[in-house]
C-alpha cells in the first residue's frame, strides 16, 4: 500500500495518541495530507510535530483541537480543513471512549450519555457535516472504528457496547444512502489494542468491569494485544482507490482476508458477509419456526 493516498487529503479524529496517532503515521507514510484532531491539544502537537518530520514535498500536516460530539466544534474543523485542503477524500472517525464502568443501574448517568455523545452522536456529526462535500466530488471515504462492543455483548461496559453497535448500524445505513454518490462507508474492528482505553479496564478492576472481562484484559495486556499497525494498514486500504465499491461493511483487522478482497469484490458487493445480521435457528442448526 506504498504511496497509495498520494494527493488525499483526510480528516482523522481521536488522532493524538494510540491507534487513532498510528492511523495518522500511516497515512502519511502512505502520501496524505491530514487533518488531525482531539481534545487534547498538547498531544496532538506532539504527534504533529513527529509527522511532519517525515513529510514529502507537497505533504501538510495540520491540527485543531476539537470535540466531535459538539455540531459547532464540527462546523469548525470542517471549516479549518477545507481552507486547508481544497479537497478531501477520506474521513476517518477515530474518536471514542469507554465511559462510565459498572451495572447500568450504578453509573453516572451524565457521564453514559457522554459516552454515546462522543462515540455515536461524534461519529454521524462528522459523516454528516462532509457528505455535502463528498457528494459534490462524487467520491469519499468513511472509515469508521468500531470494537467488540458491536458484535457481542460487553455487561458493565453498556455505554460503548451500545454506541459501537449503533455506529455499525448507521454506517452500513449510510452506505446505502450514498452508494450512488461515489462514496464508499466501511468499519474496522481492531482487534484488542493495548492502548489507554485497556488500562481504564484495569484500573476499574474487576469489580467494576466484571471478573471475567478483567481477566480477559489481563490475558491481553500479558500477550500484548492487536498490533495497532495492522488497525491503521486496513484504514490505509479503505482509504484507498484499491477498495473502490467496497462498502456498508464491518470487517476485522485481524482475522478477515482484506488483503485479497480484490478476488472477492463481487461476492462482497452483492451480499450481507461482513454485516451485522439477526441469528435465526437455522444457523444453528435448529428447526423452530420452518415454514
Amino acid at each position: 500500500m506504498k504511496n497509495v493516498l498520494v494527493g488525499c487529503a483526510a480528516i482523522i479524529t481521536g488522532a493524538n495518541q494510540g491507534l487513532g496517532a498510528v492511523i495518522a503515521r500511516s497515512f502519511v507514510q502512505a502520501g496524505a495530507s491530514v487533518m488531525l484532531c482531539a481534545r487534547d491539544e498538547i498531544k496532538l502537537g506532539i504527534v504533529a510535530d513527529e509527522l511532519r518530520t517525515t513529510c514529502r514535498p507537497g505533504q501538510r500536516v495540520e491540527v485543531l483541537r476539537a470535540d466531535v460530539s459538539k455540531a459547532a466544534d464540527v462546523e469548525r474543523l470542517l471549516a479549518a480543513s477545507l481552507g486547508a485542503f481544497p479537497q478531501i477524500q477520506i474521513l476517518v472517525n477515530n474518536a471514542g471512549v469507554y465511559g462510565p464502568k459498572g451495572a447500568i443501574d450504578t453509573v453516572d448517568w451524565d457521564e453514559w450519555v457522554q459516552a454515546i455523545e462522543i462515540n455515536l452522536f461524534g461519529s454521524i456529526l462528522m459523516a454528516r457535516a462532509l457528505l455535502p462535500h463528498f457528494r459534490a466530488q462524487q467520491y469519499g471515504k468513511i472509515i469508521q472504528l468500531s470494537g467488540g462492543g458491536a458484535t457481542v455483548p460487553l455487561p458493565f461496559i453498556s455505554a460503548y457496547a451500545a454506541s459501537k453497535a449503533g455506529i455499525v448500524r448507521f454506517m452500513e445505513t449510510l452506505a446505502e444512502e450514498v452508494k450512488a454518490d461515489g462514496i464508499d462507508v466501511n468499519c474496522i474492528a481492531p482487534g484488542g489494542l493495548n492502548t489507554r482505553l485497556l488500562n481504564e479496564v484495569l484500573e476499574a478492576g474487576p469489580e467494576k468491569v466484571g471478573q471475567a472481562f478483567y481477566e480477559r484484559s489481563l490475558r491481553q495486556q500479558a500477550e500484548g494485544g492487536a498490533p495497532l499497525e495492522r488497525g491503521a494498514e486496513l484504514a490505509v486500504y479503505l482509504a484507498s482507490a484499491a477498495s473502490n465499491g467496497l462498502t456498508g461493511k464491518l470487517i476485522s483487522a485481524i482475522w478477515d482476508p482484506w488483503e485479497n478482497f480484490e478476488e472477492y469484490m463481487t461476492d462482497l458487493q452483492k451480499s450481507d458477509i461482513y454485516t451485522l445480521r439477526r441469528i435465526v435457528p437455522q444457523d444453528r442448526g435448529r428447526k423452530w419456526g420452518d415454514a
